[in-house]
């Protein structure tokens, strides 16, 4: 596989991957298929294209079609939409080229179907025959998606309009199957709903790559009620791992509501865990697990189906560390800050009133000042004058974000920088909400 060759047995010198596509080619049989039946194709993938709209990506089942042959979609409510394919297309390696027919084995793109969704049959007008449907998981996290209101909106982003982000939020559900935008009804900004924070940590930073500015909240399951009963959505997680870190992987996904369920050796070191979790069980979770595991750990998972809620999962216990000002951080005022907890920011880092900079030690948000400035005066003292070292400063990534940040907070997402901050930046405005929920 290094040297993209391959061979029959280890004595062959090899020279290429003849070989392997030749044995393809030999074992593996052809499509079957009823050739008394009409076209039939099965959608399983979409796609979109800013030329000829949405794609259909599928494999046709039974029977031929051309290009400009009058076809039917068949959808999830019996419904027949007409169409017309102004395009056909089939891949050659990697690319896809332009064809005139295809037949029955083919995994065909097709263009000029708009209202097409995963699961669809598409077959000829003159004899409408749909195919079992295949069904895409729900989604199962949902987060909330607003324009940037600090301060320093503007300054580092080209997209800013809260019209320009919900343009992208809703191209992006023409090829993302899995993500569902809506309009917030109740409070400002989009709700985007996904399979899982790491797919919306993803669209997130494609979007601060392609220029936008925005802000984004914290990551919340999706519940579901069925005859009374709250329900919520399990995910099988499998782990693979050196066997000297199962005992910290099942602890701190038993803090988790994880249940191990299958445990067995996997090669010679390593250990093959199976578990049962709640989905918000996994929001923030992989960057503590790289950690744990030393970066050596695979962890991968699916929906596993809806069970009833599991109780309340410990989330973060610790305060806030607020900025009560805008300006430039100074070495000097978190030096003396710094027994207050762990900070986010360096000296000269911009700062303002509102902002999260950094984790208190305790339970409770702090209001700081860490742009504070030595005071000058005409008296010198021994030591009065030495250098400030501060602790080494990891400014937080966009998932540990996600997981750090609480119900009244908001992730600052530009192409530049990631900043925490509350919903309210006026502390006034907070006391004001929390008097009125209390």
């Amino acid at each position: 596989g290094r040297d993209g060759i391959a061979k029959k047995s280890l004595e062959e010198k090899g020279e290429s991957l003849e070989p392997l596509f030749e044995t393809m080619i030999q074992e593996i049989p052809p499509p079957s298929f009823d050739a008394s039946k009409p076209f039939q194709m099965l959608v399983c993938n979409l796609g979109y294209s800013d030329y000829t709209g949405r794609l259909a990506i599928g494999r046709v089942f039974h029977g031929a079609v051309k290009k400009r042959d009058e076809l039917v979609c068949l959808q999830k409510d019996k419904r027949a939409i007409p169409l017309k394919v102004t395009k056909l297309q089939t891949y050659q390696g990697l690319s896809l080229v332009e064809a005139d027919s295809v037949q029955a084995g083919d995994i065909v793109v097709l263009s000029g179907v708009e209202e097409v969704q995963i699961g669809d049959t598409i077959s000829l007008k003159d004899n409408p025959e749909s195919l079992e449907r295949i069904t895409v998981d729900p989604p199962t996290v949902s987060m909330r998606f607003l324009p940037n209101t600090s301060p320093f909106a503007g300054r580092e982003g080209d997209f800013v309009q809260s019209a320009r982000i919900y343009e992208r939020l809703k191209k992006e559900t023409l090829f993302n199957v899995a993500i569902q935008v809506e309009k917030d009804e109740e409070q400002e900004g989009f709700l985007v709903k996904g399979r899982g924070e790491l797919q919306l940590a993803i669209l997130i930073e494609n979007m601060r790559r392609e220029g936008f500015e925005l802000a984004v909240g914290r990551p919340e399951v999706i519940f579901r009620e069925e005859n009374g009963q709250k329900l919520e959505p399990i995910e099988h997680v499998v782990i693979e791992c050196e066997d000297i870190y199962t005992g910290t992987i099942t602890e701190k996904l038993s803090i988790r509501k994880g249940i191990l369920k299958n445990m067995h050796p996997f090669g010679s070191s390593r250990v093959r865990l199976e578990f049962s979790i709640p989905s918000r069980g996994l929001i923030g979770y992989r960057s503590t697990f790289l950690t744990d595991t030393k970066g050596t750990g695979i962890m991968n998972s699916y929906l596993e189906g809806y069970e009833s809620f599991k109780g309340s999962i410990q989330s973060r216990i610790t305060g806030s560390l607020i900025s009560d000002r805008q300006g430039e951080a100074v070495a000097y005022g978190l030096f003396n800050l710094e027994d207050r907890g762990r900070f986010f920011i360096k000296p000269g880092d911009k700062v303002y009133e509102g902002m999260v900079i950094g984790e208190h030690s305790r339970d409770n948000d702090l209001l700081v000042n860490p742009c504070r400035t030595k005071k000058l005066t005409n008296m010198r003292a021994a030591g009065k004058d030495e250098n400030v070292i501060l602790t080494p400063v990891i400014p937080p990534t966009l998932e540990q974000a996600m997981e750090f940040i609480k119900e009244d907070e908001l992730i600052e997402v530009t192409p530049k920088n990631i900043r925490l901050r509350k919903v309210l930046l006026d502390p006034h405005q907070r006391k004001a909400m929390e008097k009125k929920k209390a």
